[in-house]
C-alpha cells in the first residue's frame, strides 16, 4: 500500500510512540488522525504543519466500544476514510501480582486488549467494504517474555498478539492485513528518569547495548503499513532482547 495520501487513525498519539509514528507517517505524505482520550495539545497539532498533509483529531476512550465506534465514524466524516489504524494507546499499573487489585488488572486489560479490540471491530465494517486496510497493533515484548510486576501489562499485550494472529486470518481474504510490533526498551520520558544502576541492567540485557529510538518504531509501522504481503506477525523491535 502506497501511504502517500492515505488516512492514518492512530490511538494514544498526543506524546510518545504514537505521536512519533504519526510523524512518520505525515513525513511519507499520509493524512493524519490523532487521538486522546481527552485533549490534543495546539503545540502538537501545529507540529505536523511542515508535512503539508491533513490532520484532524478525535478524542475519545478507546476502552469503551461506542466512543470508539463514534471516533471511527468522526474520523471517516473528516478525513473521507479510515485506511491504516495502529492502536497504540495503552496504560500501565505496574505491580507484584500478589497485591494487584483486581481494579488494576483489568483496568490495563481493559485499554490495551479491549481497547484494541474495540478500535479493530470499529474499521473493520468500512475496510471490509473497501476490500483494502492495514491494522498495526503495538503489543510489547513483555507480551512475549513476561516480566515480574507487569502481570497485568504482559497479558494485556500477549492478548494482542493473540488478538492480532486471530482477525488476520479472518479479514486476510478482503485484503486487510494486521499485523503487531513489539517494541523493547525505548528511549522515553520514563527511560529518561532512570537510575544510571537500573538503566545499566537494562541495557545489560539488550544484546546490541543500547535503547530503541521511538523513530525505529516509527520506521516499523510505515513498513507494515506499506507491505502488501505480510499479514499475522509479530515483529520485536529490541535490539535482539528476545531472539530465540
Amino acid at each position: 500500500m502506497e501511504v502517500k495520501g492515505k488516512n492514518v487513525l492512530i490511538t494514544g498519539s498526543s506524546r510518545g510512540i504514537g505521536l512519533g509514528i504519526a510523524h512518520e507517517f505525515a513525513r511519507q505524505g499520509a493524512n493524519i488522525i490523532l487521538n486522546g482520550r481527552n485533549s490534543i495539545s495546539e503545540e502538537v497539532i501545529e507540529s505536523f504543519a511542515s508535512y503539508g498533509v491533513q490532520v484532524h483529531v478525535v478524542l475519545g476512550n478507546v476502552a469503551d466500544s461506542s466512543e470508539a465506534q463514534r471516533m471511527v465514524a468522526e474520523a471517516i466524516e473528516y478525513a473521507g476514510s479510515v485506511d491504516i489504524l495502529v492502536n497504540n494507546a495503552g496504560i500501565t499499573k505496574d505491580g507484584l501480582a500478589l497485591r494487584m487489585s483486581e481494579d488494576d488488572f483489568e483496568g490495563v486489560l481493559k485499554v490495551n486488549l479491549t481497547g484494541t479490540f474495540n478500535m479493530t471491530q470499529a474499521v473493520l465494517k468500512p475496510m471490509t467494504k473497501a476490500k483494502a486496510g492495514a491494522i498495526i497493533n503495538l503489543s510489547s515484548v513483555v507480551g512475549l517474555t513476561g516480566n515480574a510486576g507487569q502481570a497485568n501489562y504482559a497479558a494485556s499485550k500477549a492478548g494482542v498478539i493473540g488478538l492480532t494472529k486471530s482477525i488476520s486470518r479472518e479479514v486476510a481474504g478482503r485484503n486487510i492485513r494486521v499485523n503487531a510490533i513489539a517494541p523493547g526498551f525505548i528511549e522515553s520520558d520514563m527511560t529518561a528518569v532512570l537510575p544510571d544502576k537500573i538503566k545499566t541492567a537494562m541495557l545489560g540485557q539488550i544484546p546490541m547495548k543500547r535503547f530503541g529510538l521511538v523513530q525505529e518504531v516509527a520506521e516499523v509501522a510505515v513498513f507494515l503499513a506499506r507491505q502488501e504481503y505480510l499479514t499475522g506477525q509479530v515483529i520485536a523491535i529490541d535490539g535482539g532482547l528476545t531472539m530465540q
